[in-house]
């Protein structure tokens, strides 16, 4: 009786398992003209057609979860050789509605001036909307969003990741709207340049802002030794 239920629930686990899936779900950080943007993507088919929600898909059998996640931005927006870090799995049993599906989050932060951004594979449409102005998203997106602004949150107050939202010249006040809009703060302009300067982080050029009507800025670009000192090792970034 004992090895009949056994088996039993092997075979149980066994359909369990086969039913469930694996899936990545992207969160792109973007910055222009002073507003922190995260692009969505409006999908092509399926149960979501019509509906915008994060970039991603399903994993292929044989395929890293990193993999999938550049494989996948690649379809979708048209975006690769960026870098992407993953956040969490999100795996509340009714997540999607036909089936049990486990989702692994990632965010990135990318340069928008470097991408011509492109609706493919299974999108219809792609477009970067401001932080505070996401409309309702497919399944769970809205939860992986939030989870995904706070991390970014804490994590450039440990490294200085908001670089890699910049343009690779960029003036103090670009430096500072960056952290305001990721930090959801208001700053005091000659206290975050006396801070930031203090750090050693930025180089001064013999340049300044260009084709501008108020007047020009000088124009700063980080320190690469010291960028990766400080990514390796850390730091503390309030402000």
């Amino acid at each position: 009786m004992g090895e009949k239920n056994n088996e039993q629930d092997l075979i149980q686990m066994t359909e369990q398992s086969s039913m469930n899936a694996v899936s990545i779900d992207c969160v792109i950080f973007g910055f222009d003209n002073g507003i922190l943007e995260v692009l969505l993507v409006e999908h092509g088919e399926g149960i979501s057609k019509g509906k915008w929600g994060l970039p991603g898909g399903w994993i292929k059998k044989r395929e890293s979860t990193d993999n999938a996640a550049h494989r996948l931005l690649a379809e979708l927006t048209g975006m690769d050789h960026i870098y992407l870090e993953q956040l969490k799995a999100f795996g509340e049993p009714d997540r999607f509605p036909t089936r049990r599906v486990i989702t692994i989050g990632y965010y990135a932060l990318v340069k928008r001036e470097d991408y011509d951004i492109k609706a493919g594979f299974t999108a219809s449409d792609a477009k970067w909307y401001r932080i505070n102005e996401i409309p309702k998203l497919i399944y769970d997106h809205n939860e992986i969003l939030d989870y995904s602004i706070k991390n970014l949150r804490n994590r450039v107050r440990q490294a200085p990741l908001g670089f890699n939202l910049l343009p690779e010249k960029f003036t103090l006040l670009q430096l500072m709207h960056l952290y305001e809009e990721i930090l959801g703060i208001e700053m005091d302009k000659s206290n975050f340049r006396r801070k930031i300067l203090h750090m050693k982080l930025l180089v001064a050029l013999d340049e300044k802002q260009k084709d501008v009507s108020h007047r020009a800025a000088q124009l700063y670009k980080f320190d690469p030794a010291i960028y990766e000192k400080l990514t390796q090792k850390g730091f503390n970034f309030e402000f």
